[in-house]
């Protein structure tokens, strides 16, 4: 049987086909990670105003602080890859916490419910920055290739997305939420076998970069302080994530250290390199915006579907959380080759828009998208209830511009960044996910009623004129973006 040191990385980089064989199982693995991780995200919110008892406006903002954190370790486990764990330790101890969150939320989601999803926060910061810099590795640079692979990794993500995101909110809100959690678990467990035992095809991809620079013994030690360090912080953890007051601060103060971090390390390098990393960290801000607008999906859109939608869509009876949570995931699906077709198109034409162009296209659906949810009042009935089909449609043109966006960020980062900057570039892609997440929940938070026993014709008012003003700073990202494209194009070089 082919072991780590009998498959070269030219071995795996000489690929015949469209995608290489590795590219599949790492496709697997993370399907069912993001399978796990949908399913808990569209359970959050829902979870915390049945059964915390949270208002709307305290479950909005801790929905944007949980998911903050689990970004924000995104890039602190890109780092430890970097230069400790390498990419396959990152990711096995990553899927063991987030198992163990799993299962510990399923044995009293109530009473365990904020130290359940440190320990997830934690084992997602490990995991999911670190599998995605993998599949950037199967392939050499300016292999056109590439795209194409990330592609249909892409598309794992959302096959993951899409059963999780329905089954798991399903199971909480109409059987158990106990049942709910542990399917999360079981469903992550499979992510991480499938890993292990198919990790030997990798040749030397992931391993250590401390191998042959250090000792074994002193590796282990390195090894075993990261472990170790990751369960320390996780009391710090549960004290940020059980009280949003202490967000703010924990983000005022990443944030600039993050910066400060980057642009030492850019120091290191020449100047069409720093061009380059000036223009990702661009590309890196700009989603801070497109993400705090579309991640209002796990937050105020949960809370408005649960409340201010009917459970019909074209003309059958579904729950509108489902709708909610995997209506984006089923259209990424059914698109995306779709418009992997069209560029191609456009590419034979001399026509295809560049990467900057797609960026602001994305905006500018997300502008629209976000125009169709704040046009659902205008079909609402005298309760306050209106169209899911109307809401449903508004998901299909959010999904258009997440795909001009979301698979070419992952893609850009290791286009962009030196090789030894991968794992923190990718890191920082998620970061500003993280920004995006905790903006995510303080605009849903502002969107809510002061008053609790609002009625739902109140509740959707303030949630729809919320949309509409999203939908007026989406349209000026967008075009703005568009107007500097010339400007980044001339920076990130020959990358396209």
């Amino acid at each position: 049987m082919a072991t780590d040191q009998s498959i070269t990385l030219d071995q795996i980089q000489d690929f015949k086909g469209k995608y290489p064989k590795q590219l599949w199982y790492l496709f697997l693995s993370e399907m069912w990670e993001r399978f796990s991780f949908y399913g808990m995200r569209g359970m959050l919110t829902i979870f915390m105003v049945d059964k915390l008892l949270l208002s709307e406006k305290a479950a909005n903002l801790q929905y944007g602080a949980t998911q903050a954190f689990v970004y924000t370790l995104a890039f602190v486990g890109g780092l430890f890859a970097d230069k400790i764990l390498g990419f396959r330790k990152s990711i096995f101890w990553g899927g063991f916490l987030m198992i163990l969150g799993s299962f510990i939320l399923a044995t009293s989601p109530v009473k365990f419910f904020y130290i359940g999803i440190s320990f997830t926060i934690v084992g997602t910061g490990f995991f999911k920055p670190n599998i995605s810099t993998m599949v950037g590795s199967l392939y050499k640079p300016g292999d056109p290739r590439r795209d194409a692979g990330f592609g249909l990794f892409y598309s794992g993500i959302n096959i993951g997305a899409l059963f999780g995101g329905a089954l798991c909110v399903w199971l909480g809100k109409h059987y158990s939420w106990n049942i709910a959690f542990s399917l999360a678990g079981i469903v992550m467990t499979i992510s991480l076998l499938i890993f292990i035992f198919t990790k030997r095809t990798l040749g030397p991809i992931g391993l250590s970069p401390l191998l042959g620079k250090v000792s074994d013994a002193k590796i282990k030690v390195y090894d075993m302080m990261v472990y170790a360090g990751s369960l320390l912080v996780l009391p710090l953890i549960l004290l940020l994530v059980s009280n949003s007051n202490y967000t703010d601060m924990f983000m005022y103060t990443v944030g600039p250290l993050t910066l400060a971090y980057i642009v030492y390390e850019t120091l290191k390098y020449n100047k069409i390199e720093r061009q380059k990393l000036l223009a990702a960290m661009i590309f890196v801000i700009f989603s801070i915006f497109f993400w705090a607008f579309f991640e209002q999906a796990g937050g105020s859109l949960s809370l408005f579907a649960d409340h201010n939608l009917n459970d019909k869509v074209i003309g059958l009876h579904i729950d509108p959380n489902v709708i909610n949570n995997s209506s984006n995931s089923l259209f990424v699906i059914l698109l995306s080759p779709v418009i992997g077709l069209l560029w191609l198109w456009l590419n034979r034409r001399k026509v295809e828009p560049n990467t900057v162009v797609k960026f602001g296209l994305g905006f500018l659906f997300l502008s629209l998208a976000f125009y169709v949810f704040y046009y659902t009042r205008f079909f609402a009935d005298a309760s306050g209830k209106t169209s899911l089909d109307v809401f449903t449609l508004a998901y299909l043109v959010i999904t258009l511009g997440e795909l001009c966006l979301s698979p070419i960020g992952l893609s850009i980062m290791t286009k962009l960044a030196p090789k030894p900057m991968h794992g923190v570039m990718m890191g920082m892609w998620f970061l500003a996910s993280a920004y995006g997440q905790y903006a995510a929940g303080i605009l849903g938070a502002g969107m809510a009623t002061v008053n609790e026993k609002a009625s739902l014709t109140e509740k959707l008012m303030s949630y729809t004129e919320g949309y509409k003003q999203l939908s007026i700073y989406a349209l000026i990202a967008g075009v703005v973006l568009i107007a500097i494209s010339p400007l980044v194009r001339k920076l990130m070089h020959e990358v396209h």
